[in-house]
């Protein structure tokens, strides 16, 4: 899940405090405004060897002004017929981990020292935590982690056809947990390739429910392991990722494999693809600064929330705490390909959203009564998920927002990030 999905303690600084970076409440249900410009599949400046056209919607406001007046859409020039997803458009690489759900009682997290609604990375007293709750308890497994979280969401919301996202991460070979999970991924409809090795077991996460409140105890393990040599640079795996237009990998993933992402990074910048990253959370802009700003100039897509974005704004000296100038800052922070510009997302739970491009919008999300809220963790997730969704479909920006408030609103009514069989969402 992505609100365990953390790099391990010890490999962060002793001397520093972090906000929990677990933390994902960012998202509800959006009212968004219908009036948005262009489409993420558009170029930035697109000329035609015979003709030189000037945008019927050229702005004449200045590139950043925040802007309450619905913009006209247009259709970009170079715009591909997406009448029918193929399958593989989407591509994810990140830390997969089976969730394992189970209810237990006060002993059970007292044995282990935990608390009722906490997240925390495993231990070695929490070593039997894991083989106990599935012994003793009954179980639920889902496909889990970060990026296989938004990917299985984007796949839900498309529906048809299957197998339209595609992902990559490491688990255990011939275990029982990397056996679920590749069972779990199959049922979501997602074309799951795990790099799988013997030096650790598949990665997991045990969310021990007490009433109301979920204990979440994480063990990345295999996780931590993939290697691009091994994987990624495969002649059968490259294949997949050349047949992607869209591309996500969460910031977690900056801890495990910089060179596998840069790869992929280049590939969608050199080629006009769209590239998105998600801060994920405020120790990975604190503590892997370096590794986060190789990658950032090949970003297309940014997404955060408020606390990542404040950290962010930090470490880079923004000096700002305001969200829609730390969206603009990050908006103009340099870029590779030219002919995109760059979109920076970043939510406020119950505040209002902003994106910013050429210039700042906020848009807000609907009210929904605390009473039906059941599960927060994984909502920042599935709100990537819905967005990525509009995106493989050519949608413009604001019914992308609207795709990702309304997933994140579903997720937010549900325990763990799980979903109905069909989204009511047009």
């Amino acid at each position: 899940m992505a609100s365990v999905e953390l790099k391990a303690k010890k490999r962060l600084s002793e001397e520093k405090k972090t906000e929990s970076p677990t933390k994902k409440t960012e998202t509800m249900a959006s009212d968004a405004p219908k009036a948005k410009k262009g489409r993420f599949s558009e170029e930035k400046k697109t000329e035609s060897p015979s003709k030189k056209t000037e945008s019927p919607s050229k702005k004449t406001e200045s590139p950043n002004k925040e802007t309450e007046t619905p913009t006209k859409k247009t259709e970009s020039p170079t715009k591909e017929t997406t009448d029918k997803l193929s399958p593989n458009t989407l591509f994810g690489m990140g830390n997969p981990l089976l969730d394992i759900s189970a209810v237990v009682d006060k002993d059970f997290l007292d044995k282990y020292t935990l608390k009722p609604n906490d997240q925390i990375l495993a231990e070695d007293k929490h070593k039997e935590l894991f083989e106990e709750i599935v012994k003793k308890s009954k179980v639920e497994y889902h496909a889990g982690g970060a990026t296989q979280n938004s990917i299985k969401i984007a796949q839900w919301m498309v529906q048809e056809p299957h197998k339209v996202g595609t992902f990559f991460g490491c688990i255990g070979k011939d275990d029982k947990f990397g056996g679920i999970l590749k069972q779990k991924a199959e049922e979501a409809h997602i074309d799951a390739h795990y790099y799988e090795q013997e030096e650790k077991p598949t990665g997991t996460c045990a969310a021990c429910i007490t009433g109301d409140n979920r204990s979440l105890v994480a063990n990345l393990a295999a996780a931590e392991c993939y290697k691009k040599d091994k994987h990624l640079d495969l002649e059968e795996n490259w294949e997949l990722v050349e047949k992607a237009k869209v591309y996500y990998i969460a910031g977690f993933f900056l801890t495990v494999s910089l060179e596998s992402i840069l790869k992929v990074a280049k590939h969608a910048s050199d080629n006009n693809k769209l590239f998105c990253l998600n801060l994920s959370a405020p120790f990975i802009c604190q503590f892997f600064k370096d590794n986060l700003m190789q990658v950032m100039p090949y970003v297309d897509v940014l997404f955060g929330n408020e606390t990542e974005a404040a950290a962010f704004a930090k470490e880079l000296d923004f000096e700002t705490k305001d969200i829609k100038e730390i969206a603009k800052k990050a908006q103009a922070l340099t870029k590779v390909n030219k002919k995109r510009e760059r979109i920076v997302v970043l939510t406020q739970g119950k505040d209002k959203t902003a994106m910013a491009s050429e210039k700042v919008e906020t848009f807000p999300v609907l009210k929904i009564d605390p009473k039906d809220i059941v599960d927060t963790n994984g909502a920042g997730d599935a709100f990537v998920g819905g967005f990525l969704s509009g995106l493989v479909q050519d949608k413009p920006l604001d019914q992308c927002v609207k795709a990702a408030h309304y997933a994140a609103n579903v997720i937010i009514r549900r325990a763990g990030c799980t979903f109905p069989e069909k989204p009511d969402f047009k």
